[in-house]
């Protein structure tokens, strides 16, 4: 193949470029939207501000396996359009009612409500886009793109929601969301999927289809270790940094700059991982890295809980950050990889839940774990479990063998 035939075929459509800007700039939207709920109800204590955030989650995680069978049936497209049109005409409402009322607990909870049930719509049908828009050779490197962005979104929207909620409140935090759900709407009219599948055959019972991505995603030889790797990771991974640290370095009489280092050390890591995979693609098996990743963010995350000193701790978090991307940069390619066309929405579906749930679980038991015993205890059971999924990981012979979008993958 030609240099110039190379470079073309390793770039990324024109499609998905578009669409992942509008993804970014509703990600930022979102980022102002959910600081300013949390601010507005923390001025009502914090049970209301607890109840808040609930009214956000219950919903999606009761209503996430319906919105990826509905994502099927009629396409994560339409999805996202009626899905995008909703939250602009809701944004608009909430801003007129916040103006006129103020952010009173029952305005914010019913907010969280209405945000709760449309992501558990759009949440599944967005995860398959990436899927619809690029071939599978070039998923590692279009999901590592949206993480680069989602990582500079996020370290810029608390300041910025904490501008706009000090200048305009609540209202004007869901006008800066209407906006972004406006570009958003925009661009998934103006975007047409390459690679998108037919509708899944209906079944003619909606919970029957939704019931159904969970029994494919748990029979399938790959994308159940890869459930079992992702759920290990959003249950002992993630709350290591924003939950353990802190208790860690409280313990330790560290002071505060020694976490926030340590958790940017984290950062450093995880996106130099994502920015090599995102110039070279996948760096081998998608399988076997990810699995590798999770063994050497257990280590990080071990050596953390035995640091002498915060100087260590910074080292330790920037493996556990370069364990971090490994994972992230190849499970979620080849998880979107493996799916059959019929079920891309649903087993993005089955992902999220899995995920939410961990997570939720894993945050209260390892808070009480540190409390009960220590956060060195607590971020020890962490490493166990991470790093001995991992090797269950590199068991399994599908998993670690599995090399989706790799043989077909450019020069």
């Amino acid at each position: 193949m030609s240099t110039a035939g190379t470079r073309s075929a390793a770039r990324l459509p024109g499609s998905y470029l578009l669409w992942l800007a509008g993804v970014l700039a509703s990600l930022a939207g979102d980022a102002v939207f959910y600081f300013a709920i949390g601010w507005a109800a923390s001025a009502s204590g914090g049970a209301v501000a607890g109840l808040a955030l609930s009214a956000i989650t219950l919903p999606r995680v009761l209503l996430l396996l319906i919105g990826g069978a509905v994502s099927d049936r009629l396409s994560a497209r339409r999805v996202l359009i009626a899905g995008d049109a909703a939250m602009l005409v809701f944004s608009l409402i909430l801003a007129a009612v916040a103006y006129r009322l103020g952010a009173s607990p029952a305005v914010l909870i019913v907010a969280g409500v209405v945000v709760g049930v449309i992501d558990a719509f759009y949440l599944p049908a967005s995860g398959s886009m990436p899927r619809r828009l690029v071939g599978k050779e070039q998923l590692p490197r279009a999901l590592s793109l949206r993480q680069v962005g989602g990582q500079v979104v996020n370290m810029g929207g608390g300041p910025l929601g904490g501008i706009v909620v000090g200048l305009a409140g609540l209202a004007g935090a869901a006008l800066v969301n209407a906006v972004t759900f406006a570009l958003v709407l925009a661009v998934l009219i103006a975007v047409r999927p390459r690679h998108e599948p037919p509708p899944a055959p209906r079944t003619g019972h909606l919970v029957k289809d939704a019931w159904d991505g969970v029994s494919v995603a748990f029979a399938h030889p790959v994308l159940r270790p890869a459930l079992l790797m992702t759920g290990a990771a959003a249950g002992f991974l993630l709350p290591v940094l924003p939950l353990l640290l802190p208790l860690l370095a409280r313990e330790q009489h560290w002071d505060a700059s020694a976490a926030g280092l340590a958790i940017g050390a984290q950062g450093v890591g995880m996106v130099a991982v994502t920015l090599l995979v995102l110039r070279r693609g996948a760096l081998g098996r998608p399988g076997l890295l990810a699995a590798c990743g999770l063994i050497v963010a257990g280590a990080g995350v071990l050596g953390m809980a035995l640091s002498p000193g915060a100087g260590v701790v910074l080292v330790a978090s920037f493996g556990v950050g370069i364990g971090n991307g490994l994972f992230a940069a190849h499970i979620m390619p080849l998880v979107l990889a493996v799916t059959p066309d019929s079920h891309l929405s649903r087993i993005q579906a089955v992902l999220v839940l899995v995920q939410s749930l961990a997570l939720l679980l894993m945050n209260n038991v390892l808070g009480n774990l540190a409390g009960f015993s220590s956060a060195v205890t607590a971020l020890t059971v962490c490493a166990a479990v991470i790093v001995a999924v991992g090797l269950l990981g590199l068991a399994s012979g599908p998993l670690r063998n599995n090399r989706a979008g790799l043989d077909s993958a450019p020069a």
